[in-house]
């Protein structure tokens, strides 16, 4: 990678707005670790590990200063202790943000963004990934707003109390009467809602209640890899004309049927700049919560590859900073503040 190359990616904000990474330190997922996730629980964040996708000095390296770390229960049905499990996450990343006060701070406005970059600091966010974390009750939500949640998911895939997620599909069903008085109640927090995992059905119905911009931060384009979890050209443009982002997913599985390489992870991107502009397109890695990764994005350290395909294909600089991380930062300013 040449200088010039060099001097795009580390001057630009780099914001990867869904990560896994707390279930590798939770003792509530170690059977999901198993198969999928390393255990860093004895590492943490803040030491460089050769396994997963994502920590402090790999993030340092791949030039990523904001990064979102998702929160959520056990992908099931009716997950056991969905709450508690969620708290235990929240404060094992306010535990680790601690210990590592001097490289990598909380944040939750966008003022605390811009003065951990001042600092040269990571800002980490936190976020919810299935709001079966708040148990049907407003009030446990409005509590995880006090403890810096700012995205929430409405679903992780399985149907909860909210909504259908793309996983359950049968019913055909959208929102919920409890889903719509939670993003009305997500709406007036300033809370970012996230439409990844949500059904097709209910998208449609989020777009008809929400007030907001709203986000998918791992998604990618169904029009150029038919998954389920991409969102459809409508979608898109419909995320777009509200002013939203959507977050470039790393999961071999949403890029190409079969080969999954920076390449391929840009052609999401080409299409989504062609269809609604440079404006509505980010990053969301989905590092540590997907079985395999592209080609030359093994971990956060290989974000500057995602610089150097878009340089290749004549990206300006004022884009290439919009997708990299001025998107998402946009969007996080107007909803949250």
């Amino acid at each position: 990678m040449n200088d010039a190359v060099r001097r795009v990616h580390f001057n630009a904000v780099v914001f990867d707005t869904h990560c896994d990474t707390l279930k590798c330190l939770s003792p509530y997922f170690t059977s999901f670790r198993d198969s999928m996730w390393s255990d860093r629980s004895s590492t943490g964040l803040g030491g460089r590990s050769d396994v997963g996708h994502v920590d402090i000095p790999r993030l340092k390296e791949g030039g990523v200063n904001c990064q979102v770390f998702a929160i959520s229960s056990l992908r099931e049905r009716n997950p056991p202790y969905a709450l508690r499990t969620a708290l235990h996450m929240v404060d094992i990343f306010y535990s680790e943000c601690l210990k590592n006060e001097d490289s990598m701070t909380p944040a939750a406005t966008h003022q605390d963004i811009l003065k951990a970059l001042d600092q040269g600091k990571t800002a980490a966010l936190l976020s919810i990934e299935g709001a079966d974390v708040i148990e049907g009750d407003l009030g446990v939500l409005r509590v995880f707003y006090r403890l810096g949640i700012r995205m929430v998911g409405l679903v992780h895939s399985l149907r909860n109390q909210l909504a259908d997620g793309v996983t359950d599909l049968r019913t055909g069903g959208g929102l919920s009467e409890f889903g719509v008085e939670v993003v009305e109640e997500l709406n007036r927090l300033g809370v970012l809602i996230d439409v990844s995992h949500l059904s097709d059905a209910g998208f449609w119905d989020l777009t008809e209640v929400t007030t907001k911009p709203i986000m998918a931060s791992h998604s990618n384009s169904r029009a150029i890899c038919g998954h389920a979890r991409n969102l459809t050209d409508d979608q898109i443009r419909a995320l777009a004309d509200r002013g939203g982002v959507i977050g470039i997913n790393f999961s071999p599985n949403f890029i190409h049927p079969t080969k999954a390489d920076v390449a391929r992870v840009v052609d999401h991107i080409d299409h989504i700049v062609e269809l609604v502009g440079a404006d509505y397109v980010g990053l969301g890695s989905d590092f540590d919560g997907i079985r395999g990764t592209p080609i030359g994005l093994e971990d956060a350290s290989k974000m500057p590859n995602i610089t150097l395909e878009l340089v290749h294909r004549g990206y300006s600089e004022g884009d290439i900073r919009k997708i990299l991380g001025e998107n998402h930062l946009r969007v996080f300013k107007d909803v949250v503040g």
